[in-house]
């Protein structure tokens, strides 16, 4: 019996299943894991439960515990709202204000998905109110919160950077993250070129601040705001600057707060994504049993087949994008082809194992703007239901496609 070959199809299921179905596929990937490795192979529980990342569990868990208090207790709303401010009502300026802004508080600890949950409602709000195209600002919005997921404090920077170590480019973090947030950036902005930035800023129409606002702007941060902005800043100084152990700084950094009354513990921690984390750990035990049984040769040897040397980056590119288009990228895609790489080297016979990764990484997120993403689909619902809702699920959904060629292209531009 070839464990390896069967590892492998318990991965391509997975991966199908997380295209077209609302299971958990960290379940799925848990009980294939279980019943291939030790029901078909022979292999002890023990042994197969050492394929859970614990170090990466503790790391996801305590980091999302405490940007799930700076949720909760309103920090990055107040931070967001008081931002607003600044475009003092240009509508020219909006779009690449929520541009920015989402990638600075994605790039803060709160990741893409929580940062276009608290963004895009504010912004496709005023985008109606202020005349603006809500495919446009959906476009900046989106690519804003993509362009600060791979920073080394949030919670897919962490997934990638423990993947990345393991393939042996560790120390790597701020360089993907500077990758991602670049590509994001090209993108972004071509489409507010593209697609009517361009006559905003040479009308320079402005309308009042406040009656362009969704909500009425919230007053200044308060003692519990300030707190929980300390505790940030303690914990990425102390990341950078003393080599905390960034999971573990961020559990206790939580605590603080919890004990000083800055933020509800109970209610931060039902605010955690805990099916993003169990969807993470489950795929990497599944990852850990390819290993065991030779199936990620397997696997790399089949992505080989596809490209050769001169045309592995966009191949790779289109590849990734087009599986992200339907399934986690974090979850699923990433965890999935990053450990491919150090094989693919071997079986091309060389090439450059950081643009490779890089690759999968930049063209995974470039597509998640799409309305089959999270992050598209909370543009969509920020809107109300209706003719231009419809118009812009079409209009995010050419865009999240076309971005497996774009992605390709701008790949191949950067890493080929």
């Amino acid at each position: 019996m070839n464990l390896g070959a069967i590892s492998v199809a318990a991965l391509a299921t997975a991966i199908a299943v997380s295209c077209f179905s609302r299971l958990n596929v960290g379940l799925l990937a848990i009980a294939l894991s279980w019943i291939i490795g030790v029901h078909l192979g022979g292999m002890p529980v023990k042994e197969l439960v050492a394929g859970f990342p614990v170090e990466l569990f503790l790391t996801l868990a305590g980091v999302t515990l405490l940007f799930s208090q700076a949720q909760v207790n309103g920090t990055l709303d107040r931070l967001a709202h008081q931002a607003v401010r600044l475009c003092r009502g240009r509508t020219g300026v909006v779009p690449i204000f929520f541009f920015f802004a989402g990638a600075v508080l994605a790039s803060m600890g709160p990741g893409n998905i929580a940062t276009a949950g608290l963004l895009a409602p504010m912004a496709m709000n005023t985008a109606l109110r202020m005349g603006i195209s809500p495919f446009l600002m959906a476009i900046m919005v989106g690519n804003g919160a993509n362009s600060g997921s791979l920073s080394p404090i949030a919670p897919t920077g962490l997934i990638v950077g423990s993947l990345m170590a393991k393939i042996g480019l560790g120390g790597m973090e701020v360089r993907t993250w500077l990758y991602n947030l670049l590509a994001h950036a090209l993108v972004a902005f071509a489409g507010y070129l593209l697609f009517g930035g361009w006559k905003l800023l040479a009308h320079g129409k402005r309308i009042d601040a406040v009656e362009a606002n969704a909500e009425p702007l919230l007053g200044g941060l308060e003692r519990r705001h300030w707190m929980t902005l300390a505790m940030i800043a303690a914990l990425v100084l102390g990341v950078i600057f003393l080599k905390l152990h960034i999971g573990m700084a961020a559990f206790a950094a939580a605590v603080v707060l919890s004990l000083l009354g800055a933020a509800d513990d109970a209610q931060a921690i039902r605010s955690m994504p805990w099916a993003t984390i169990l969807m993470v750990c489950g795929v990497t035990v599944l990852i850990s049993l390819m290993e065991k049984t030779n199936g990620l040769e397997l696997f790399t040897d089949l992505l080989a087949r596809t490209s050769t040397r001169a045309t592995l980056v966009p191949v790779l590119a289109a590849i990734t994008g087009l599986i992200s288009a339907y399934s986690s990228t974090s979850g699923v895609v990433l965890p999935a082809l990053l450990p491919t790489v150090p094989g693919l080297i071997a079986r091309l016979g060389g090439g450059d194992m950081m643009a490779i990764a890089s690759t999968m990484n930049v063209a995974g997120h470039l597509v998640d703007v799409s309305p089959l993403s999270t992050i598209g689909a909370l543009c969509v619902a920020s809107i109300p239901a209706g003719e231009t809702s419809r118009k812009l699920f079409h209009q995010l959904l050419a865009w999240g496609l076309s971005m497996t060629l774009v992605g390709a292209a701008i790949c191949y531009a950067l890493f080929g």
